[in-house]
């Protein structure tokens, strides 16, 4: 059980305490303890609606993975990854103190708003809670974002502020989403630990959740549930594929399509989606599987 007692003791939560929090991923973890979401999984994600992962995820009982209004580094750019989560809280010396110590003894380098960065892998997206402070309250800057593309090829989300805009702007493939840009530097801020559970606005975000992030907002998936967010959602957009065709041909009215197919249609799909394998994002044994337990 991860207590303020233990963790009062560290910088970020060990490989064992973040697969307790995360019991109900059973696949593949990173060497710190995050779960392993796929790359196939997160490539796929990019082709997803905001609306049809939120929609899956409020019918699981998941109604607080969701947060809008973001200022968009780049917001026609689709970011997919895994959070790798770190919390900021405003500077209390004896803590900060406690922390700072610790993280000399474990021989993290730079400030600690670097050494989330030096724990970044591939597909990471480095997610802060910076409880919104935009003046001095900036998390990084053009020198950290390179760094931070050149470890996770991803970028940042931050309920917090960025400064260098320019000069972020300019990392090729870097993204970010965060509450305001100011020119100043980080001040009176101190790391409260990295890969805790966080609040991101109305959102609980932990360590290893995959990420959506669009123009519209920002969706923090649990990993378990990432598989079955995207085939859902691939699977009603070849049910749409075939209904739109459908009813160009005049095949079937709208309130044939609309409403639960019959055995006729049904078939009729499995006939078309036989005639186009091209069309399918997932591959057909996992589209079967979750055909199994669909009530269509």
């Amino acid at each position: 059980m991860v207590t303020f007692s233990t963790f009062a003791q560290q910088v970020a939560l060990t490989r064992e305490q973040i697969i307790a929090i995360t019991p109900e991923w059973k696949g593949e973890r990173l060497p710190d303890g995050r779960p392993k979401v796929s790359d196939d999984h997160l490539r796929r994600l990019k082709n997803i609606s905001l609306e049809e992962a939120w929609g899956v995820l409020r019918n699981k009982g998941y109604r607080n993975q969701f947060e809008g209004d973001w200022m968009i580094l780049k917001p026609d750019q689709v970011m997919t990854g895994r959070a790798l989560t770190v919390q900021y809280l405003p500077r209390r010396p004896d803590y900060d103190d406690l922390i700072r110590a610790k993280g000399k003894e474990e021989k993290r380098i730079g400030n600690f708003n670097s050494w989330p960065i030096d724990m970044l892998t591939p597909g990471d997206i480095y997610v802060a809670d910076g409880y919104g402070k935009i003046i001095d309250g900036t998390l990084i800057g053009d020198n950290l974002g390179n760094s931070i593309y050149a470890k996770s090829k991803n970028g940042v989300i931050f309920h917090g502020s960025v400064r260098d805009a320019e000069g972020l702007e300019e990392i090729e493939g870097f993204n970010a989403w965060i509450r305001g840009y100011d020119p100043s530097f980080i001040q009176e801020m101190m790391l409260g630990g990295i890969n805790v559970p966080i609040r991101i606005g109305r959102a609980t975000v932990l360590p290893g959740d995959a990420i959506l992030a669009k123009k519209g907002g920002v969706v923090f998936i649990p990993a378990h549930l990432v598989e079955e967010v995207v085939i859902n959602a691939e699977f009603i957009a070849l049910r749409d594929q075939f209904g739109h065709q459908r009813l160009r041909e005049g095949k079937y009215t709208p309130g044939q399509i609309d409403a639960q197919w019959t055995d006729e249609i049904k078939n009729d799909f499995l006939k078309w989606l036989d005639q186009n394998p091209d069309k399918l994002p997932m591959s057909r044994a996992e589209l079967d599987a979750f055909m199994k337990n669909r009530t269509w």
